[in-house]
């Protein structure tokens, strides 16, 4: 998949009219890595893609989904949840464009030692999940916590914040987002 999402963002950045150097000093993210994630050299973490992202500005769902949908749907099969994340993270999100929408429903799975990245994520709103199964170290500021299946969190998503499987079989939770940030 490292190919695809190479070749996805160097098509949006140029359907944009976008450099590499201009998006690099849009998002903040350097120029050789952007060139890296492009060429499929590099599997960006989902805090990394996101930061390349913001500089579009483009949000993961939108990103990943193949086709934004024109109407408004009430129900979704299991197949049809849209996967904006990769590698040892998979997060399967309700609809393929949130736009006008005010809350963003995942269901996450982080695979055993994967996680959201060394950089930690912010942005505007609320985030809240509760474990299915697994183990999940999750750090908000300075506070960090290992939670099992059952256990739950719910913070300001302007504190930094990451996520990372620390047990030994994949953790599964549901989380929501409002608003919608991926």
């Amino acid at each position: 998949m490292d190919q695809e999402i190479g070749s996805r963002l160097r098509r949006i950045r140029e359907h944009l009219g976008l450099s590499q150097r201009q998006l690099a000093r849009q998002s903040g993210v350097a120029n050789a890595t952007i060139s890296q994630v492009e060429a499929g050299k590099i599997n960006p973490t989902v805090s990394m893609l996101k930061k390349v992202l913001d500089g579009i500005p483009l949000s993961l769902g939108e990103f990943f989904a193949d086709d934004l949908q024109s109407q408004e749907r009430i129900f979704f099969r299991s197949g049809e949840l849209i996967e904006i994340a990769e590698g040892g993270v998979s997060f399967l999100q309700v609809g393929a464009s949130l736009a006008h929408k005010s809350i963003q429903l995942l269901k996450e799975c982080y695979q055993p030692g994967a996680g959201t990245g060394r950089h930690k994520l912010t942005h505007d709103g609320e985030e809240c999940g509760i474990v299915l199964r697994g183990r999940l170290e999750v750090t908000v500021g300075d506070e960090v916590a290992v939670l099992g299946q059952g256990d739950a969190y719910y913070f300001k998503s302007s504190l930094p914040h990451q996520f990372r499987n620390t047990g030994n079989e994949p953790c599964e939770l549901i989380t929501a987002c409002s608003p919608p940030s991926f």
